[in-house]
């Protein structure tokens, strides 16, 4: 039998990236997908496909992730598809790099709210069904810049160390209705995010990463399998690093 037979999952951001690599890894082990991004254009429409050839349902949903109202409208919609929901990866993320002194309101604002708000709002719009069903999974993604901080990444590190805390303070909520809560941190995952550093500050990660690679976003995918399925149904609240042995 596959890890997540039977199970369906919602992963927020999954057109592409991280996100994309979960849904299809989640797929291959048996488990239906919906998923959220901003749009579901051309992209999202061939995720969608890919996932499908893999023998589950699947259904992409356009949703502003930062919006409270829309996050419990498109998990009602999916409940209603779905029947369930039992995994739920807060995966929907962006940057907007600078200097803490020449930050301004937007850059902070627009990091918080699609980084760390939207985190929120899927876990309140979640919670209900998980607590009937008496069991779920809720993995955030954060990075190890939300554990050591970052230069040029104060809004950035300063969402994904509250995703840590978040996925803590749910874990210790909901742990008695069976519901775990856990984070990974990703280290230098070789994504379109990261393909527009230039070579010289891509070298410079990878010196600092005891197994001297970039990781891939499947690397990402298989800890959140583990997180996901019955293989840890005694850990939760932990903040799993998947990092090349660069945050240790």
């Amino acid at each position: 039998m596959k890890l997540l037979e039977g199970k369906t999952a919602i992963i927020t951001g999954a057109a592409r990236g991280i996100g994309k690599a979960i849904a299809l890894k989640y797929a291959a082990e048996g488990a239906n997908i919906a998923f959220t991004d901003l749009v579901i254009d051309e992209t999202g429409l061939t995720a969608e496909k890919e996932i499908q050839a893999l023998g589950v349902k699947v259904k992409g949903y356009a949703s502003d992730a930062a919006s409270f109202e829309e996050a419990h409208t498109i998990v009602a919609g999916i409940v209603k598809e779905f029947g369930r929901v039992d995994i739920l990866v807060n995966n929907a993320g962006i940057t907007r790099d600078g200097l803490m002194m020449r930050m301004n309101e937007q850059q902070w604002d627009s990091v918080i709210h699609v980084n760390l708000k939207s985190a929120f709002n899927f876990i309140h719009a979640v919670t209900p069904v998980m607590m009937k069903q008496r069991s779920g999974s809720i993995i955030n993604m954060a990075s190890v810049v939300g554990v050591s901080g970052n230069a040029g990444q104060a809004n950035y590190a300063a969402s994904k160390a509250a995703l840590i805390g978040l996925a803590k303070s749910v874990a210790k909520e909901l742990g008695s209705r069976g519901i775990r809560a856990n984070a990974i941190a990703p280290g230098f995952i070789i994504t379109d995010m990261t393909s527009s550093l230039l070579e010289t500050v891509r070298e410079e990660w990878i010196k600092q990463i005891p197994l001297r690679r970039g990781g891939i976003p499947e690397d990402v995918a298989n800890v959140a399998t583990f997180l996901a399925s019955d293989l840890s149904t005694y850990v939760t609240g932990q903040v799993i690093h998947c990092c090349g042995g660069m945050n240790m």
